[in-house]
């Protein structure tokens, strides 16, 4: 009973995040046109909560090895909570900028409730409880933005409002209901929060370095043209309202959820996992070469639900294949190394695509394109047998 209570926790916890990052994200562009922001200053807004991200995730890990999960993470989720009452009552743009600042300094939580979960369960109990995980992460990011297509139309602001009140319901319940679950607090070894070199020479390791390189070029791709480009190319280009954009970015989510449980598994199957991996690379390249092209509101949605299968199916597969091309012993590590690397992708793509639209706001499509091009031709460079000795220990 009380693993269940832990993983109900977690798992609103989770989806909580998700239920914010998916309300903000549809809206947060034509939000911050009111703020008076240029496409390269919303560039810099949209990668400021990467930026954050990056640099509190290790440092909120570490500090609930030492002093315990429950503690690290009420205070992350009461940090969201006030961000997103900040967001909706922002005065001007210093403090919209402050709000997902605060956002990504304390969006750690989400290693912390894996490592509660790692805590709470056995090892062979795990797969099924971070499957419940990821489910959560998948229903938030579909109805984050049917939250923010049924309440942006009553004021700009009440979608953010929503995810404070529910960020705050799940601060209550955790303060309730979810004990420490951290038996080792303080039995922390000495270590960098930060350390850039190994993130530079696990690029050249011959058994991942390549996949690595695919990890971050493809989340600096999808980052530029969807994080960033979609938005200011929907609402300049296409001239779709807010509540338009949401509902676009649902059935994106439906299309990744239904794709990471159903098609991902019958692609690898039927075509394995090589395969499966380099051509819906391909593919991806193609439908955001399509966007590019598209000048009308039903091709462009049909070509970016295309672009949703196959990014699912790269993205649910990397992961797949880095876990294949190391040892057992260095799971975790090299999890936590891709995840820096698609942190990085986060932080520069945006910066890249608000750069680019002062340009021409279509070439953020282009340039993701490019970038998809060159991880496919990277892709032909894995995928090679060798000895799988540790360097991540």
């Amino acid at each position: 009973m009380l693993r269940n209570r832990n993983f109900a926790i977690i798992a609103l916890i989770v989806l909580v995040n998700m239920l914010g990052y998916g309300i903000i994200i549809p809206i947060l562009y034509a939000y911050s046109k009111k703020y008076g922001l240029s496409d390269f200053q919303n560039g810099l807004l949209f990668a400021s909560y990467s930026i954050c991200q990056f640099l509190s995730t290790p440092l909120i890990g570490r500090m609930s090895d030492k002093y315990g999960r429950r503690p690290l993470l009420l205070i992350s989720i009461i940090g969201t909570a006030i961000s997103f009452f900040l967001t909706a009552f922002a005065p001007n743009a210093a403090f919209l900028f402050f709000a997902r600042m605060l956002d990504g300094l304390t969006a750690g939580n989400i290693p912390v409730a894996f490592a509660v979960i790692s805590d709470s369960t056995k090892p062979e109990e795990r797969p099924q409880a971070f499957g419940l995980i990821g489910a959560a992460f998948n229903f938030g990011f579909i109805f984050g933005p049917a939250i923010a297509a049924l309440t942006v139309g009553f004021g700009s602001g009440v979608p953010f409002i929503i995810a404070g009140i529910i960020t705050t319901i799940a601060v209550i319940l955790t303060a309730i209901y979810l004990p420490e679950t951290n038996k080792h607090m303080g039995e922390v070894q000495s270590g960098k929060l930060f350390d850039l070199s190994k993130l530079w020479h696990t690029l050249f390791d011959p058994n991942v370095g390549v996949t690595f390189l695919i990890s971050f070029i493809f989340m600096l791709a999808f980052s530029c043209a969807i994080i960033y480009g979609f938005q200011p190319f929907t609402v300049n280009i296409l001239k779709i309202s807010p509540m338009e954009n949401a509902l676009i970015f649902t059935l994106f989510g439906i299309v990744g959820l239904i794709t990471q449980t159903f098609l991902v598994s019958l692609f690898s199957k039927k075509f394995g996992i090589e395969h499966s991996f380099k051509y819906s690379i391909l593919l991806s390249g193609m439908a955001l070469a399509g966007m590019w092209l598209s000048h009308t509101l039903i091709i462009f949605v049909v070509i970016a639900l295309v672009l949703g299968l196959f990014n699912s199916i790269v993205q649910t597969l990397i992961p797949t294949i880095l876990s294949q091309e190391t040892d057992e012993k260095s799971q975790g590590s090299i999890m936590g190394l891709n995840s820096s690397y698609q942190s990085m992708g986060m932080i520069v793509g945006p910066i890249i695509g608000g750069v680019i639209a002062t340009i021409q706001i279509p070439l953020t499509f282009f340039v993701g394109a490019v970038l998809t091009v060159i991880c496919f031709a990277l892709s032909f460079r894995a995928f090679k047998p060798g000895v799988k000795e540790s360097a991540f220990n």
